[in-house]
């Protein structure tokens, strides 16, 4: 009895931590955010322009692509992929990342439409 009581209240405790925590090895927001942005640009890429040349493989080529994201971002497809299985099981965070991922893009466009109407 005195076991379970035991486990009882450490798994309650345990429980009881901050869900939103983000551990180490885990890519914070911000950079998760920008990694991201770039991995599905490179995807869609490869998937509309790379796949008409039919002299390269579509999977080298995004496999290339990816590489030099991980680089530009100074990380690695490792702590990209657990980053992204991370988020994926804390779907409240993944959601706020990904609309303010979103925003900041729309954001971006309305900056530059007028930008580019005055040139």
């Amino acid at each position: 009895m005195r076991y379970f009581l035991l486990l009882f209240l450490s798994v309650l405790l345990f429980s009881c931590t901050h869900k939103n925590d983000i551990p180490k090895g885990i890519l914070k927001p911000d950079k998760m955010q920008d990694v991201f942005w770039d991995y599905i640009r490179a995807d869609i890429y490869a998937t509309n322009y790379i796949k008409k040349d039919s002299s390269k493989n579509i999977a080298i080529e995004n496999l290339k692509l990816q590489d030099k994201i991980f680089k530009l971002h100074h990380t690695s497809r490792e702590a990209f992929y657990e980053s992204y299985t991370w988020y994926s099981n804390h779907r409240e965070l993944m959601k706020v990342m990904l609309d303010s991922m979103i925003a900041g893009k729309q954001r971006e466009k309305t900056r530059v439409k007028p930008l580019l109407k005055s040139l």
